[in-house]
């Protein structure tokens, strides 16, 4: 099959229909960088709030890297995988020192940035610079193992991807030609009930000739689903809420938090013994005042939120503890569990969306 019989139809088929997205109204590589690290592992819908609020408070590289670690958590609060967000800073701080505030131009520099990877690096360098970089995501993974029948598990090798990506680059439009690749996985080559007939491509696909679509790109294993009660306390004094400080770690590190059980804990039963263990805290959990459900890997989280009175009171270290209002949680690093605690407050007795993130 020929790249080229493959390229003009699918970016006939992307300049029509691509959705009108913030980050494609741009070549600002700053700007792609800041969407490129939002979408991964989070949906369009829920990225384009936050890429517009984020760009708000950091219209530029200077600024993101001008601001605190805690300044940028803040805004990135609720999208969870915040080492992404830790990430971007470090790598805008980078990018400032040793490029003058301009995202570098070549693949070897761009991948010398804290925090940015092969995908990351030819994403920006072809969107933003006309680089002839091939990109391989989830999404592209799957419109390439369909259209030519790869067998495989995704991600243990990637060669087979590369190599086809490699191949079918348009070496004149690399950026258009990444996107169109990466919206026809989002928007019709999908993961169940992909749209066929609407595919541009579906006369050239392997898989859809061998009738495989539905079993292709092969897939690993997943972890069973993990069903965890968190018990929390909500603590008020004069308006304000009790928040603790979560130590370093990969999740929520240096987050602030509604005071709570860890995901290894049973909830209730295990509320006053690990606050004490965990943040020296005494108290005496009281009725129960919102509920709700979350999710953060293969965790199936039941939260329960308890109006809880302290013994005594917390030491005065505001590295650890902090009373907030409402206003002033809105503005912190907060961690997604945390507001939906709040956010559960006027309505506790519904049981709160769905959201995967974390």
């Amino acid at each position: 099959m020929s790249p080229a019989r493959l390229r003009r139809p699918l970016l006939d088929w992307y300049r029509r229909h691509r959705r009108d997205l913030p980050w494609r109204r741009t070549r600002d590589p700053y700007r792609i960088w800041v969407s490129e690290v939002m979408l991964q592992q989070t949906t369009v819908k829920t990225a384009v709030p936050y890429y517009e609020a984020f760009l708000e408070a950091f219209a530029d590289l200077p600024a993101l890297a001008a601001a605190t670690e805690e300044q940028v958590l803040a805004r990135w609060s609720g999208l969870g995988y915040y080492h992404r967000a830790r990430n971007l800073h470090r790598g805008a701080r980078h990018v400032l020192e040793r490029h003058r505030g301009r995202f570098p131009r070549t693949l070897e520099a761009a991948l010398a940035v804290p925090g940015v990877g092969l995908y990351t690096a030819s994403a920006v360098l072809s969107i933003a610079h006309g680089v002839a970089l091939p990109v391989v995501d989830g999404n592209v993974r799957r419109v390439l193992a369909r259209l030519f029948a790869l067998r495989g598990t995704p991600g243990r090798s990637d060669a087979p991807y590369y190599n086809k990506a490699e191949e079918l680059l348009d070496r004149d439009a690399p950026g258009d030609w990444n996107q169109a690749l990466m919206e026809l996985g989002a928007t019709v080559c999908l993961p169940r009930r992909p749209a066929c007939p609407a595919c541009p491509l579906r006369a050239h696909c392997e898989a859809r000739i061998l009738d495989i679509v539905d079993r292709l790109p092969e897939g690993r294993a997943r972890r069973a689903p993990e069903a965890v009660t968190v018990a929390a306390a909500l603590v008020e004094e004069r308006g304000r809420v009790l928040l603790v400080r979560r130590g370093e770690g990969p999740l929520m590190g240096r987050m602030w938090e509604v005071p709570q059980t860890s995901l290894e804990a049973r909830g209730l039963p295990d509320l006053v013994r690990e606050l004490k263990q965990r943040h020296g805290l005494d108290l005496v959990p009281g009725r129960l005042v919102a509920r709700g459900r979350h999710a953060i890997t293969f965790r199936r989280i039941r939260l329960e939120a308890y109006a809880s009175r302290l013994r005594r009171r917390p030491p005065g270290d505001p590295e650890r503890f902090r009373w907030a209002t409402p206003e002033e949680i809105a503005a912190l690093p907060v961690s997604s569990i945390t507001r939906k605690v709040l956010r559960g407050l006027d309505s506790p007795q519904l049981p709160l969306a769905l959201e995967p993130r974390d």
